[in-house]
Formats: C-alpha cells, structure tokens, sequence
C-alpha cells in the first residue's frame, strides 16, 4: 500500500467517518480555501486593474512595465484556477463524482496559489521598482519569492516529514 494511502486508512481511522463523509469533508475544507484566496486575488487583481490609468503609468520604466503586464496576467490564471473548482461542481453537480472534483480541485487549487504567489511577487517587484528602482524591484521580488517558498513549500514539508504524536483529546 502506497504512503499517502496509510496516511488516508489512518485518518479514515482517527474521524471514523466513510470514504464519502471523508470526500465531503475534503470538499468543504478546500471550498473554505478557496474563499480565503479568491478574496485576495479579486482584490490584488482590482489594483492591478487600475496602475495603466494613473498618470505616472506613461512614464514607467519597460522593464517594470513588462512586470505589470506579466503581474496581470499571472492574476488573471490565478483567478481563473481558484474559481475552476466551483465550476467544476456545478457542471458535475449530481454525477457521483466527488473523487475527481476533490482530486482536480485541490490541483487546481495549489496551481492557482503557485499563480497567486507569482502575481504578489511579480506586485512586489513592481511596486518597489517604481519606488526605489528597477534594482530594488528585483531584489524585493527575490526576497518575496524566496518568503513564499520558504513558507508555502518548505516549511510545510518539514511538518509533513516530523513524527506524528498522539492526537489532541
């Protein structure tokens, strides 16, 4: 039997609960995620949205404007991904298949915050390039990106690697 579906037999174990109790509740933490991102998203996108109407948009130096445009389109996938989910449901709402939505769902979800991650940095370096300099920009987005990977990526599969210790009663 393969790691990941020990780790599901001992969950299945620990809730007590069936292979489709254990769906719905999949379904529903990814759901509540996915409310937590799409306002981010909507927001940053919002902003991003409005940088070409301001006046000093026209003096914006090429690089920082090829980061803007890459910053929008970056949000716009992210949005897209993040919503695909609950498209997804109602399209196969009543098909019996909560498996594949919860499996492409939750694909569908760290795509979109991969996307997520890029548009903040991608703002970052724009937002400081603006500020202090194209140099600053890069470096700002560096340290950005380097701050998602540490927090999204590694730390997560440090707690993943630790020992299990008894559950919490």
């Amino acid at each position: 039997m393969a790691e990941d579906d020990v780790g599901r037999n001992q969950e299945n174990q620990e809730r007590d609960e069936t292979p489709a109790e254990r769906l719905d509740r999949n379904w529903a933490e990814l759901l509540q995620e996915l409310r937590v991102t799409q306002t981010g998203i909507q927001l940053l996108s919002g902003f991003l949205l409005t940088l070409p109407f301001q006046p000093r948009f026209a003096d914006l130096d090429p690089a920082l404007v090829l980061v803007f445009l890459a910053a929008v389109g970056s949000a716009t996938l992210a949005t897209a991904l993040v919503i695909a989910p609950a498209m997804a449901h109602r399209i196969l709402f009543r098909r019996h298949l909560k498996d594949r939505l919860v499996t492409s769902g939750n694909l569908l979800a760290k795509t979109g915050l991969a996307c997520l991650a890029l548009t903040v940095m991608l703002a970052v370096t724009l937002i400081y390039g603006v500020v202090g300099g194209l140099r600053a920009g890069l470096i700002a987005g560096g340290v950005c990106l380097f701050g998602f990977i540490l927090l999204w990526v590694v730390v997560p599969s440090i707690l993943a690697r630790a020992p299990r210790k008894a559950p919490y009663r």
